[in-house]
């Protein structure tokens, strides 16, 4: 049951957040849905790989989906807990991120395409700022309940540094998922481009992987980001799973109002906004320590 959640509602949320910035815009926008119609058809299609490219090209994609699943699956989706769970399995979860990160650069430059490589040189450029603010936030929470296991550190007592880390989580998951102010998704401007430039070269099947890994990569941010702030635990089993699909509903309308508010940020903005989500999260992370202490 948690497996088909994480399948078949990733490529719900990118269609919330476009109907949210229709509706602010004044347009009627696309269906909810439209995500769902989009990967039917891109599996109908053929592939289209670059003579330069070798199984590389194809491998790292189908590599990517499978550690976001596998990082997904270690989250606990309250109140049904994790389908995986063992002592220290956050930090399996941020090596499957990155691991996730690392192939799809891979995949970039498997095309040998200069435009595809400047982008993977973005992406990793900023992955060094964005992995410390995750780890840093995974620190506080760890500190916060005294354990490495996320079933355990997730969905923690009320606290002081709960806004900070939600300040925090919120920009790590807007870079993470390259949305506006760090990156925009539906630009066609390749000097621009960070994500999307990558995966120029990917078509049918093994873009519609890249897809839904994207929008199951942006489910997954989002209940960390409901569960890390919100007090579930505390509640009933019924409370706290309409409180986390509010919050994660909610996550996904406030990515829209960002993108429908805020402009794309310059490149050499955005070590500045990394930078300052760490901060949150090492701010937290103090709180939760000298609370600890207290």
């Amino acid at each position: 049951m948690r497996l088909s959640a994480w399948l078949l509602l990733a490529p719900l949320l990118p269609g919330i957040i476009n109907r949210v910035k229709a509706r602010v815009a004044g347009r009627r926008g696309p269906p909810v849905l439209q995500l769902y119609c989009d990967l039917a058809r891109l599996w109908r299609k053929g592939v289209v790989v670059s003579t330069l490219a070798s199984p590389g090209f194809v491998a790292g994609p189908a590599v990517a989906w499978v550690a976001v699943l596998a990082a997904a699956l270690l989250v606990p989706i309250l109140p049904l807990g994790a389908a995986l769970s063992f002592r220290g399995d956050v930090i399996l979860m941020v090596y499957l991120l990155a691991l996730a990160r690392f192939c799809t650069a891979w995949a970039a430059m498997e095309t040998g395409s200069a435009f595809e490589g400047m982008g993977a040189a973005r992406e990793v450029s900023y992955a060094v700022l964005a992995e410390a603010a995750l780890i840093t936030a995974a620190l506080a929470l760890s500190v916060r309940s005294g354990t490495i296991s996320m079933g355990s550190m997730l969905a923690p007592p009320a606290w002081t540094g709960a806004a900070l880390l939600a300040a925090g989580l919120f920009t790590l998951l807007l870079a993470e998922n390259c949305r506006v102010p760090f990156d925009d998704p539906t630009t066609h401007l390749e000097l621009t481009m960070v994500h999307e430039v990558m995966v120029l070269d990917h078509s049918g099947p093994l873009f519609a992987v890249v897809l839904h890994g994207a929008g199951m990569k942006l489910l997954l941010f989002s209940v960390l980001l409901v569960e890390a702030v919100l007090p579930l635990g505390e509640l009933s089993q019924a409370a706290a799973a309409g409180a986390l699909v509010g919050g994660v509903l909610a996550v996904a309308a406030a990515v829209g109002m960002v993108e429908s508010l805020l402009a794309r940020y310059a490149f050499k903005r955005v070590p500045l906004l990394l930078t300052t989500a760490f901060l949150f999260c090492l701010f937290a992370l103090l709180l939760a320590w000298k609370g600890g202490l207290a």
